[in-house]
């Protein structure tokens, strides 16, 4: 099955619009992990998204500390050369060996970017990383011109082919774009959460930066089927117990904003994952998502979001939406106009 790509930028990349992210696969037992997770389940859903055309998957060193990529690792050294996925993977979350449950510090220090770049490269099993990014700004101190000149060495060096960031605001990303381009940027961004539409997604535009965007579902809270009740429910280790979109009040408005976008999604014969993720996809400067699955019945849930068109009327009722729920924060829909690729806030 072939979908359609996109250029991530001046990168070189063609992506698909969606991404298969892999922040599940890492699993248990640490601080952001999302619960148990079967490896074999992992390989097989991750097959089956590419079986479906999806030509990239998102990774990062912290996921699972370490599982996630060697887990992606298993999965390349089964397919030959010409079917396997770009790989996009991240450094700068460094974690503690002897207490995984500790949150992970921001750490850019040039020989620590360097450290984990060969860490990747060998649980991946592969001789470049398609892109590489920096998880979430440093926190030790460290200049970011340092940190980007290190990153830029290892391009030179053909151990990247593209670089990039996430979770960077316009002042980080202007200070890393004076030392060398910024393939692309990997921000937050739904319906629910769309602060990085005012300022970062715009910047991106005007840089010819790729944006591929995290969460379009907000972490399974715009899916058909979640629930208040389901948040008792999640493992006792599954990070989004303590996230606040998950907790009253916030919960009860995003489950409000969930249910209004049902009946778009009856009309394109979709689920509300597919409408939530293709809205994503429809805000100017967007390249791709980054959706995550646990078994391969859940990409079919969703992977029919890279075909669909919303109309200027299932926006605006989706605008309405936010307002009335006044869920999230951020602008709430963009220009639509053939001159102006400004936003508006609600």
């Amino acid at each position: 099955m072939a979908l359609a790509t996109r250029p991530l930028g001046r990168s070189g990349l063609r992506i698909t619009r969606l991404g298969f992210g892999s922040w599940a696969v890492g699993g248990g037992g640490w601080s952001f992990g999302w619960g148990p997770q079967d490896d074999a389940a992992s390989l097989a859903t991750m097959r089956h998204a590419l079986e479906l055309g999806i030509n990239w998957i998102d990774t990062a060193a912290v996921y699972g500390l370490g599982h996630s990529e060697d887990v992606v690792g298993r999965l390349l050294r089964e397919l030959p050369p010409s079917k396997r996925p770009l790989i996009f993977t991240k450094c700068g979350l460094v974690w503690d060996e002897h207490d995984p449950m500790t949150p992970p510090r921001q750490v850019l220090k040039p020989d620590s970017i360097r450290r984990e770049c060969e860490a990747s490269l060998r649980r991946l099993g592969v001789e470049r990383i398609d892109l590489y990014q920096f998880h979430w700004p440093d926190e030790t101190g460290t200049a970011v011109e340092d940190s980007w000149a290190a990153m830029a060495k290892l391009v030179e060096e053909g151990k990247v082919r593209a670089a990039g960031v996430s979770n960077f605001d316009v002042a980080l990303l202007d200070r890393c774009e004076a030392i060398r381009h910024v393939d692309s940027l990997q921000p937050p961004f739904s319906v629910i959460n769309r602060a990085t539409a005012k300022q970062e997604i715009p910047w991106c535009a005007s840089h010819d930066a790729g944006v591929i965007v995290y969460s379009p579902m907000q972490s399974g809270l715009l899916t058909d089927s979640f629930t208040a009740e389901r948040v008792s429910s999640l493992a006792a280790d599954d990070w989004r117990r303590r996230a606040p979109e998950f907790q009253p009040p916030r919960l009860g408005r995003n489950l409000r904003l969930r249910d209004a976008l049902r009946p778009i999604a009856q009309r394109h014969g979709a689920s509300v994952s597919s409408v939530a993720i293709a809205w994503a996809l429809a805000w100017p400067g967007v390249t791709g998502a980054i959706v995550g699955a646990r078994t391969p019945m859940h990409v079919d849930g969703w992977v029919d979001a890279a075909s669909i068109m919303l109309t200027p009327q299932d926006l605006d009722e989706i605008a309405a939406a936010i307002r009335q729920t006044r869920a999230g924060a951020g602008p709430v829909a963009a220009v639509r106009s053939r001159v102006s690729r400004h936003t508006v806030a609600g």
